[in-house]
Formats: structure tokens, sequence, C-alpha cells
């Protein structure tokens, strides 16, 4: 069984420190920190949220899991960063109002970080406006909203709600040029549906 596979069974059953071991090893190994996140950490996430999909596997098992992908991706963390010579641009992050999840969110950071990209994390519980008035006052050219609930899924609208109307609040300006001025619309695909996101620049 290679060490990415072993990985995975580990991780699954929440042993944190062996996770953590076999991510260095790896390292040690030449393997690239990306395929260690993909192939090990990643891939045996994936497989405990199937089961909890299917009644396979319960909150806590989900949990203890969660912390051994953690205890790895700590270990991965410099090296996935270490490409970053130079910071590409600013995001702003975070787990929407009412949802406390951040495992997604943290995978996202570690994944931006390496390729260049300033984080600003707000963390979890954040209400639509921090997520909006945080990039206005960053410049921060991307807002990356996460929610683990359905019950919490429609928060993100409530974000792009809410930057539409920073948008249309700014004075003295037509539609067109504050759209030129300002912003660009870019596409943000969240569950298979497309909305709009503004880059804002002061």
């Amino acid at each position: 069984m290679s060490k990415l596979e072993e990985m995975k069974t580990f991780l699954q059953q929440g042993r944190a420190n062996n996770v953590k071991q076999l991510a260095a090893e790896a390292l040690e190994e030449g393997i690239p920190a990306a395929e260690i996140l993909e192939q090990g950490l990643l891939a045996g996430m994936n497989i405990v949220g199937e089961k909890f999909k299917n009644g396979e596997a319960y909150i806590p098992e989900v949990l203890i899991a969660a912390r051994a992908m953690n205890a790895g991706m700590e270990v991965l963390k410099p090296a996935l960063a270490g490409d970053a010579t130079q910071v590409k641009g600013k995001a702003v992050i975070g787990t929407v109002k009412g949802d406390l999840h951040d495992i997604g969110k943290n995978i996202v950071k570690i994944m931006f970080e390496g390729k260049g990209i300033e984080v600003i994390d707000l963390g979890v519980d954040v209400p639509p406006e921090k997520f909006v008035d945080t990039a206005i006052a960053e410049n921060a050219r991307i807002i990356g909203c996460s929610a683990l609930l359905t019950t919490t899924m429609a928060v993100m609208k409530d974000v792009v709600d809410y930057a539409e109307k920073k948008r249309r609040a700014r004075p003295g300006e037509d539609h067109d040029r504050r759209r030129a001025r300002h912003g660009q619309l870019l596409p943000v695909h969240r569950c298979g549906r497309v909305h709009e996101r503004r880059r804002f620049r002061r």
C-alpha cells in the first residue's frame, strides 16, 4: 500500500498522528505537496463525506477525520506556500452567517496561498456585510463564501445582493461608468448556478 493510500485510510479512522507522520514522510520522498493534498487528504475526506451522506458515518466521525486532515495540512502548508514568491492578488474568505464549519474554507485558504494569493480569513459565522465591506476596504479581487449546511447556503446570495447594493449606492455615476471604474462582473459557480461577483476598488 502506498503512503497516500495509507494516509486515506488513517484519515478515515481519525488517526491524526499517523496522517501527520505520513505527510512528512511523503514530502521527504519528493512527492509534491499538491499531490499529497489531492490524493491523500482530500481523497480520504471525500470518502468520509460520501459515507456521511449515505448514513454510513455520523458527525463525530466526520469531525475526527477533519481533525486528522488538519494535522496533515499543517505539515503541507509551508510546502504549498513555498512557490508563492510574489503576491498575485488578495482574497477575502469566510464561512457564512449561521454556519460554523470551516474545513472547506481552510482547504481553499491553503490552496490560494499556494498560488500566491494573499488571504484575509474572516473566520466563521460571517455576515454578508463583513464580506463585502472588507473586500472594498482591502481592495480584494475575490470574495470566497463557504457553507456546509443547506440552510446557510442561501446566505451566499445575500452576499451577492449586498455587493450589488453597495455598487448601486455609489453616487454621481451612471451604471456603465460605475461598472467600468469600480469593478468588473466575474462569474461565480456555486451549486451548479452562476452568480455575479464584483471586484471593488476604492
